[in-house]
């Protein structure tokens, strides 16, 4: 949790309303929130939309007024949403899903372009959660690329560096998925107690028949599909700002040693600053969207043209591929069209209005969420930068509240092995990010998760429940903060969450 701008808003009453000699009484008596503070319900700034419902992340930016561009979010809107098939000989579009794959739409882990949800206990539903595994007992040479950013870890031999639970006909799936959990309870000190779940993944692996085993050493990553909404502006926040944050041996001596994640674009062929994924893994959300059409469906693009199958799953080595661009005779299955669509659509999916950012209760709680340290990694606001690809997202002011580094997230929310233990937090695991170390994910939104889906869980796993779960399973980094949370006593509990609740 990093810099919060320390504002403090309070509510009045307007006793004129131009020059009312007169001294009628105002005609619209709502109290307004003090000038400097009239936009901090914008959180995307004037890309943000007034939408409670359950379609709060699904509007294009509220400026986007060009109609080719609407158009482009729309198509992108469109392949997102709808599923794709196996290789068929009917379809041009949308075809040659897997044969491995998590699953067959975009919008089916994105549940309407909002969080994921790990499974309950007994569950099948691994719809929305994938499992990344790479090796942690590398060669030097390996270390070293990964080191430079290079190259983001070593898969696992028996299954690469994704677990595939679904497949098209004829084809074996890599894994069965199940999960238990342990409950751990924590208590306040006025003694309100919380419950907490603590997940236990469990693999089998389907190809051990043909002598295809998990390596000893693979570590494992849960992770839930985050919210779609304001990753265009987060794209345009300057990496010097990011940066600025940046204290990897913990200089000043605050707890806090936020670090970036240098990461390989493959779009640019050179070393760039990770942004998006859990573990600021991906440099754009161009490829971000390319690596998740390739490793969560099957589909191959101008970014990624080779299939993922490994050497020894043949099966999935001869599903048929799909068309791809019959018009412009490509070998890859998402077009360049398709692509360039899915990547504006992910640019430009807006952040909702805070409806109650200037209540006495929220501006009590944000207060608290200050003294507790929280602004330390969740920074209150930026600047977006110019972009003349995307007029609409630049320079606006935004309260995404994140610093978009890597933090050491303690040893529960550690990446595991096979037996559920942490792995260790000198383990590189995608490029210069550790098993312990996760991206501060934006909180804008927050409030609204359980309106866009009831189902919605939180945190990388999707472990907790609940916000205040969430909170509770803080540590590393992050102790002492969750520390002065467990200080706090029922009203202070309520303020807190009425703040979380209006992000």
């Amino acid at each position: 949790m990093k810099q919060l701008f320390i504002i403090t808003a309070i509510l009045f009453l307007s006793g004129c309303g131009g020059s009312s000699s007169n001294n009628e009484p105002n005609p619209d008596p709502t109290p307004q929130p003090e000038p400097e503070m009239t936009n901090e319900h914008l959180s995307g700034g004037d890309t943000s939309v007034a939408d409670s419902s359950a379609d709060a992340f699904s509007s294009r930016s509220n400026n986007m007024t060009d109609t080719s561009r609407i158009a482009t979010f729309e198509l992108g809107d469109d392949f997102f949403q709808n599923p794709w098939v196996a290789g068929s000989a009917s379809t041009s579009s949308r075809d040659g899903l897997g044969g491995l794959f998590n699953n067959n739409a975009c919008q089916d882990c994105h549940i309407r372009d909002g969080r994921g949800h790990a499974p309950n206990e007994g569950s099948t539903d691994f719809n929305s959660i994938l499992f990344r595994a790479a090796r942690t007992q590398i060669s030097h040479a390996q270390q070293a690329q990964m080191l430079n950013s290079s190259l983001a870890n070593v898969p696992d031999s028996a299954v690469g560096g994704q677990l595939q639970q679904a497949a098209v006909a004829g084809v074996l799936p890599e894994v069965e998925l199940s999960v238990t959990y342990e409950e751990r309870v924590v208590t306040f000190a006025d003694g309100y107690q919380v419950s907490l779940r603590d997940p236990k993944w469990h693999f089998i692996n389907l190809h051990e028949a043909q002598g295809h085993y998990f390596d000893e050493d693979t570590l494992f990553s849960a992770r839930v599909a985050p919210p779609m909404i304001g990753l265009g502006l987060l794209a345009l926040i300057a990496e010097t700002d990011i940066l600025a944050k940046q204290d990897i041996n913990d200089s000043n001596g605050d707890g806090i040693s936020g670090k970036a994640n240098y990461v390989w674009s493959i779009n640019n062929q050179d070393v760039a600053l990770g942004r998006f994924g859990w573990k600021a893994g991906q440099p754009s959300l161009l490829e971000q969207s390319a690596g998740a059409f390739l490793n969560d469906m099957g589909l191959t693009s101008r970014l990624h043209q080779n299939e993922s199958c490994l050497s020894h799953q043949t099966d999935c080595q001869q599903t048929p591929n799909g068309n791809g661009d019959s018009v412009n005779d490509y070998d890859y299955e998402v077009s360049d069209t398709v692509l360039d669509a899915i990547a504006l659509y992910s640019h430009h999916l807006s952040v909702p209005q805070r409806q109650n950012a200037y209540d006495d209760d929220v501006k009590r709680g944000k207060a608290l969420f200050i003294t507790l340290g929280c602004q330390q990694c969740h920074t209150e606001s930026y600047t977006t930068e110019y972009s003349a690809e995307h007029p609409e997202l630049s320079a606006q002011k935004i309260f995404p509240y994140t610093d978009m580094l890597l933090h050491d997230m303690g040893e529960d929310l550690a990446d595991f092995t096979r037996a559920n233990t942490p792995g260790s937090n000198e383990n590189l695991y995608e490029f210069l990010a550790t098993a312990t170390e996760w991206r501060t994910p934006p909180l804008w939104g927050l409030g609204k998760t359980k309106t866009v889906d009831p189902d919605a869980t939180f945190l990388h796993d999707g472990r907790a429940r609940t916000i205040m779960e969430a909170v509770l399973w803080h540590g590393g980094e992050a102790e002492t903060s969750k520390q002065k949370v467990l200080a706090l006593n029922a009203s202070e509990r309520e303020d807190l969450l009425a703040f979380l609740n209006d992000l």
